[in-house]
């Protein structure tokens, strides 16, 4: 009896110990959690408890954590598209395939919308780049360019058949005119069919075209091409005003 009574004091006297042990922690600003461990007698089945506290840094802010962009493929972005986690969440698709924006009334929007992050705010249903922060628009990224490119006439698409903000189609413009010059990417040259007819003088409509009247009479076109013998008088004055400069001509021997 008085083991017992002696028991029940120490696990009182322990638990106001640890009673004010965490709330003095508490006050500190540190997080706190308990771990049972099994007891090592074998008559007296009591729990252990053995507790843990991580220090909080009274730096940080407590303000809500912004939309990360940031992400291990920011560098090689294109190796992402050859991860486990891509090929399971589009697999052969292109990233863009199946997305639908939401809209009020039965008539989808004409023009997507300008950006799908401002700040920390992220749109209730970004486009399909803004949606994936693993996603990054480069020019060294080919495989994710040519999803957005028609493989038929090379033109890029529209955002509005994509889905993509106009800041990520921005994006991706740019990118593809710069992957273009460095030769990652194909230029779309159309096909254009000669046809030798077209290059051929032999035809009814095409003749010689003849002279005109007047050249065939060996007539000047204009009269005033003809040459004309100026007046003896306008002659004289010439020659007497620069006689000084005149060299008579001679004959030859």
């Amino acid at each position: 009896m008085r083991s017992c009574a002696s028991l029940n004091m120490a696990l009182t006297f322990g638990t106001m110990l640890w009673r004010r042990a965490m709330s003095s922690l508490r006050q500190r600003g540190r997080l706190l959690w308990t771990q049972a461990l099994p007891s090592a007698s074998l008559h007296l089945q009591l729990p252990q408890l053995r507790a843990y506290s991580t220090e909080t840094d009274p730096a940080k802010s407590e303000e809500p954590v912004a939309f990360d962009t940031e992400s291990r493929f920011k560098e090689k972005p294109w190796e992402y598209l050859e991860t486990e986690e891509y090929i399971k969440k589009y697999g052969n698709n292109p990233v863009w395939f199946g997305y639908r924006r939401n809209h009020r009334g039965s008539i989808p929007p004409q023009k997507t919308r300008k950006t799908c992050i401002r700040g920390t705010k992220v749109a209730g249903n970004p486009c399909p780049i803004c949606r994936d922060q693993k996603l990054h628009v480069d020019y060294r990224n080919v495989k994710l360019l040519e999803q957005f490119i028609c493989q038929y006439t090379g033109v890029i698409y529209h955002p509005t058949y994509t889905g993509v903000c106009m800041k990520q189609y921005k994006h991706l413009t740019r990118a593809i005119e710069k992957s273009r010059e460095f030769g990652l990417l194909s230029f779309p040259v159309p096909y254009v069919e000669l046809k030798a007819e077209d290059y051929n003088s032999v035809h009814q409509a095409v003749s010689k075209t003849p002279l005109a009247p007047a050249l065939q009479n060996q007539v000047p076109w204009y009269p005033w091409y003809a040459w004309q013998q100026p007046p003896d008088k306008d002659i004289a004055r010439i020659r007497r005003i620069y006689k000084n400069y005149l060299k008579e001509e001679t004959s030859p021997a």
